[in-house]
């Protein structure tokens, strides 16, 4: 029983920690990168339909990304799903191919993503804070029910503690990657 609850939080604390690298990879830095574009689907003959499904997308050089769109007739459709996305990129089409220059950032605009950053951040170790409360509160039916003794919730709750400290620890690694990339020129 313990194990299972300890497994089940351990479980749910790297899908908290992964789902945080997914929000921090949709902020952009001044570096081309196709999973900019993973958020982006596309009406794709009736069906919304991500963008990666579609084209091939690549990193042409460090400030240009290249989609090139498997059907010919969707390339109007994949530019204006791009344009109308929230990320601020103004692609322009060369024929099968359409290109995405990124723009530099400016400084004031890093440390407004920086502060969006810091704020996904927070959000993540909230979510494994609550994520080591119900752990913590299994453990104490678990005693309440005298299934466990008052040792062996005591250490479980010591074990809880250290995947907890752990995963807020890969969390604030996450969050100081992210903000030197967003410092860096």
């Amino acid at each position: 029983m313990i194990n299972d609850i300890k497994t089940d939080a351990k479980t749910r604390m790297e899908k908290s920690v992964e789902a945080l690298k997914t929000q921090m990879n949709k902020v952009r830095t001044g570096r081309a990168h196709p999973s900019l574009l993973d958020s982006i689907h596309v009406d794709y003959y009736g069906a919304s339909t991500p963008l990666n499904q579609l084209a091939n997308i690549t990193t042409e050089d460090s400030r240009t990304l290249a989609v090139t769109v498997f059907d010919r007739s969707m390339i109007q459709a994949v530019e204006k799903a791009i344009m109308t996305s929230d990320l601020g990129l103004n692609p322009s089409s060369a024929g099968a191919m359409i290109r995405i220059p990124l723009p530099p950032l400016t400084e004031e605009r890093r440390k407004d993503l920086i502060k969006v950053v810091r704020n996904e951040a927070e959000q993540g170790r909230v979510a494994i804070r609550n994520i080591r409360r119900d752990a913590n509160s299994s453990l104490k039916a678990l005693l309440k029910d005298k299934d466990i003794s008052e040792d062996e919730e005591r250490r479980a709750q010591d074990d809880i503690q250290k995947l907890t400290d752990l995963f807020i620890k890969q969390v604030d690694d996450a969050l100081a990657a992210k903000e030197k990339e967003l410092m860096e020129i």
